[in-house]
């Protein structure tokens, strides 16, 4: 007869319950690596529970970020785990892909017919932008050189930007001109460039979705009045289009706007993949008009399956599944289901919009219409409301709401707004639940105003 040993149950319990083991007992090291292993379900646990901490990616509504992603997004993110994107030599067919995502958008942006689309994928739009302004000063430089003419001056002219530009400016020694803000208006307008332009400008930045507002400018104007400098002075001044959102919702919901390749003066386009193109974040994309446009010393060679594949990036070792993800994306949803999704995003934007201007304290800045899927607004009467912006994101945020405050850029930075973005998962019953905390909060600050308003935000806002 065979013999058994008893095992005591309750140690066993003790052993694999994630909140009786030794490390749960523990602070978990901030500044020091442990000196032994821990059961990973362990880890994971204490590592999923700190996490919770974190914000509802859901109720973020300042993020212009993919926070929604299908089964098959997250089963091919899985398996391209260990997918290096620059190594084109050792995943071939993953280099293949990300071609056929430039091609794809080089014809979604109407690249001129007859071209093939030169481009490639990057961590996001940031780096895009960079390489095309890098681009942008390359050709300016070579054509100064080859005149004869001095080219230690170069300036970028652009309208209220994100970040990345001045960024671009400060690192690759470019002057910003960054043109203020008229009153009324929102963005670059093209009667502005005049004054801004002038032999040494590498190019004008158009934004098509303008961060602040989500609002396009008109780069079909600028495009024009450019034309018209260069019939006055000579100077062929290149557009590149920032449409780190737009980019992905200007073909389907306003496919009359003529903002990309359909303009000769429109160089490149950078984009987002990881925005409104719905794929998981980073990846970014940038598209020239033709090939001729990426000067050739910026482009390194490797060696691919015994031939050379060209490649242009700030980064070098990035994840290939991103770029998988955007592929999956374009084949899964087509341009049909593109304009489903961007459709239904800005009809829950007007429906946001109409109920902000039912409110009665509010001035909408731009309702959802004609540009991103957005509702951005300010206080009708600052002075008199009893409270300010910051007051009621602060209120917001009591209830996980993430909705951000901050001043227009020069010369409206005394305009102070809000600004809620619709994306791919936001639904028509959360933003429905978001009006109903919008209506209490501005009724409890109404009944109890704020003795001296907040001017300053409590929370940062990055955009």
């Amino acid at each position: 007869m065979a013999l058994h040993e008893t095992k005591d149950a309750n140690a066993r319990d003790a052993d694999t319950d994630v909140f009786t083991s030794a490390l749960s007992g523990q602070i978990l090291p901030k500044y020091r690596m442990p000196d032994d292993h821990s059961p990973s379900e362990v880890v994971y646990s204490l590592l999923h529970n700190e996490l919770l901490l974190d914000g509802n990616a859901a109720q973020n509504l300042a993020t212009f970020c993919t926070t929604w992603s299908d089964d098959g997004v997250h089963r091919l993110m899985n398996e391209c785990l260990d997918k290096n994107m620059i190594d084109k030599d050792e995943y071939p067919q993953t280099a293949e892909i990300e071609a056929r995502c430039v091609n794809i958008l080089a014809d979604l942006w109407n690249a001129p017919p007859g071209t093939s689309g030169t481009g490639c994928s990057t961590t996001g739009s940031s780096e895009a932008a960079m390489l095309g302004g890098l681009a942008l000063k390359w050709r300016w430089r070579a054509r100064r050189r080859a005149e004869g003419k001095p080219a230690d001056r170069p300036n970028l002219v652009c309208g209220p930007v994100q970040i990345c530009w001045e960024k671009f400016a400060r690192y690759f020694d470019v002057e910003l001109r960054q043109v203020p803000v008229e009153p009324g208006a929102t963005g670059l307008l093209p009667h502005q460039l005049a004054a801004h332009v002038d032999e040494n400008t590498i190019g004008v930045v158009a934004i098509l979705g303008v961060t602040y507002t989500c609002d396009y400018e008109p780069v079909a104007e600028i495009a024009a009045e450019l034309d018209r400098i260069q019939q006055e002075h000579g100077w062929d001044i290149p557009v590149h289009v920032d449409a780190a959102s737009g980019g992905f919702v200007a073909p389907f919901l306003h496919p009359d706007v003529v903002w990309d390749f359909r303009l000769p003066r429109v160089a490149s386009v950078n984009t987002s993949g990881h925005k409104y193109g719905l794929a998981p974040l980073g990846v970014g994309w940038i598209v020239w008009r033709t090939a001729d446009l990426l000067p050739a010393d910026l482009v390194f060679d490797v060696d691919y399956l015994g031939g050379d594949m060209p490649t242009f990036a700030l980064n070098f070792s990035r994840p290939g599944g991103e770029v998988i993800a955007q592929y999956y994306l374009f084949l899964r949803l087509g341009r049909g289901g593109y304009r489903r999704v961007q459709q239904a995003c800005a009809d829950t934007a007007q429906y946001l919009a109409g109920e902000i201007a039912g409110m009665g304290p509010f001035t909408l800045l731009y309702d959802g219409r004609g540009g991103l899927p957005a509702v951005s607004y300010t206080l009708a009467d600052p002075a008199g409301a009893g409270f300010s912006l910051y007051d009621l994101s602060d209120r917001l945020r009591m209830r996980g709401w993430q909705v951000p405050t901050y001043p227009l850029p020069a010369d409206r930075q005394d305009t102070v707004m809000q600004r809620v973005l619709i994306r791919h998962g936001v639904t028509r019953d959360q933003i429905a639940l978001l009006v109903t905390d919008l209506r209490a909060a501005v009724e409890h600050l109404v009944a109890h105003p704020q003795p001296v308003p907040t001017t300053e935000p409590r929370s940062g806002f990055h955009h």
